[in-house]
């Protein structure tokens, strides 16, 4: 079996397959194997695969392992991929792997903020304004913006090609109200998002120290300013989770952020896939799926009744 393996790890490799995910197949099954030596007494080879072993490993994992549903199922997947393998070289006429049902599992909620998380990240941008205004009087405009584009990311929910893709034509901006224009969405759909007050009040304190750009986002240092990257939003909200001690941040944790916020406000998910540009509000009921957060705060409120 050590020469069926190495044959295999070649194939994957020369699939493109990451190193990481050739690793845990490797390692899956050569867990595989040690169950097939042991329960049935013999040396495995993929010609004495069964659907009955493969049903066999899979209760096994389940109930003597007891692994997690997401592990058996990882295992069970490097499994069929040896199958689809064997059979594709012509090494086994039929896949054992292929009636055997994965472990169904409840689909984890998407990443945002808590409260405490938003909390610790206004904070974290506050506090960094005010030291750039004390010590780093040349990176003023740097911050700025900076914190003007989280804010405005947390309260429009766009996502970063969007954000990026802003331009000045694109915003309507007055004393009581305003918003943005999409060109491209997802799927090339135009959509209108409306600016709240805490958007406006990022926006007119950025456009206050914005250099000339057709962008509405743009670089601060280059002599002709363009468009902001990707990479440089990226690199932005890095910066603030660490100076807040968040795990993570990124331009999908805010836009998450912004929908569940709505969604914790009572807005109808109808409202909540118009403004994320959702085509179809399957996407958008995610956002009612409770986090582990969220669970944990309701087994704790039995204790205060």
């Amino acid at each position: 079996m050590s020469s069926v393996l190495d044959e295999f790890k070649n194939y994957l490799e020369s699939q493109d397959v990451s190193l990481q995910t050739v690793k845990g197949y490797l390692a899956d099954l050569r867990q595989f194997k040690g169950w097939f030596e042991k329960t049935n007494g013999e040396t495995l080879t993929v010609q004495r695969i069964t659907p009955t072993d493969v049903k066999g490993y899979k209760h096994f994992l389940l109930k003597s392992a007891r692994l997690k549903a997401s592990t058996v199922n990882r295992r069970l997947a490097a499994l069929s991929a040896l199958a689809r393998w064997a059979r594709h070289t012509g090494q086994i006429q039929g896949d054992p792997t292929e009636h055997i049902k994965s472990v169904p599992t409840v689909p984890p909620s998407p990443k945002w903020l808590d409260k405490k998380e938003q909390y610790d990240l206004f904070r974290a941008i506050e506090n960094d304004l005010t030291v750039a205004e004390e010590r780093y009087t040349k990176r003023q405009v740097t911050r700025r913006r900076d914190a003007s584009l989280v804010l405005f990311l947390l309260h429009t929910g766009l996502r970063l090609s969007e954000l990026v893709g802003l331009r000045m034509s694109d915003l309507q901006l007055s004393e009581r109200k305003g918003s943005v224009l999409v060109q491209q969405g997802k799927g090339g759909k135009q959509r209108s998002v409306p600016l709240n007050h805490e958007a406006r009040k990022a926006l007119r304190a950025w456009m206050a120290v914005r250099p000339t750009s057709e962008f509405l986002w743009t670089s601060v240092e280059d002599s002709q300013p363009g468009a902001l990257s990707g990479r440089t939003v990226q690199r932005i909200l890095k910066r603030y989770a660490r100076a807040a001690e968040i795990k993570e941040l990124t331009p999908h944790i805010c836009r998450h952020t912004f929908a569940k916020n709505l969604v914790n406000n009572d807005v109808s998910l109808e409202k909540v896939a118009a403004l994320l540009g959702h085509s179809n509000l399957n996407t958008t009921r995610i956002y009612i799926t409770p986090s582990a957060y969220d669970l944990e705060l309701a087994v704790e409120g039995l204790s205060d009744t």
